[in-house]
């Protein structure tokens, strides 16, 4: 399937934040409204008769997305952080990435057991964090109904990592 017109809103920016990493820089896309608009549709579209309650959205580019995800699905919004960021009480999950070691946290009240979550990031690379966000889910007793992100990139086969986890993306690299 081709990526959506408003791919075309990505920039691209070689070796940020390091040498040899090609950074899709999504400001553009948030910076045009009807790009913004149909990239949150897209998100929101496979999972409008999922009867999903949350959407749990990934610091810090996941919460520009999820917010208004949350919005079209008629959820609540629930933001996952970094290691001490959140001022109540935490449930946290440490998960390695390719240039070291990360953990995220979510408020330990944030979801009820039952409960259908959908986890919105920007981008999938290699795995760990859409990984920990979900095991962070499934330890308050909430249901992973599915996880969408805006860019999948496929290289580095984040995909693998989450087998068990339903998930769409919008653009394709």
């Amino acid at each position: 399937m081709p990526n959506p017109p408003y791919a075309d809103l990505i920039r691209d920016i070689p070796d940020f934040p390091r040498p040899g990493i090609l950074f899709r820089d999504i400001t553009p896309l948030l910076g045009d409204a009807e790009g913004f608009a149909a990239a949150v549709r897209d998100l929101a579209a496979p999972y409008r008769n999922a009867s999903i309650d949350r959407v749990v959205a990934v610091e810090a580019r996941g919460y520009l997305l999820g917010a208004p995800v949350a919005l079209e699905l008629g959820a609540g919004l629930v933001p996952v952080r970094k290691k001490g960021k959140l001022p109540y009480e935490v449930l946290r999950a440490e998960y390695t990435l390719e240039y070291g070691e990360e953990a995220v946290e979510v408020h330990r009240d944030a979801l009820r057991p039952g409960e259908r979550v959908l986890i919105v990031d920007d981008v999938l690379a290699t795995g760990g964090t859409m990984a920990a966000a979900a095991a962070l889910v499934e330890r308050t007793g909430a249901a992973v109904a599915g996880a969408a992100v805006l860019i999948e990139l496929m290289a580095l086969r984040g995909r693998d990592r989450l087998q068990e986890l339903p998930l769409t993306a919008s653009i394709v690299y």
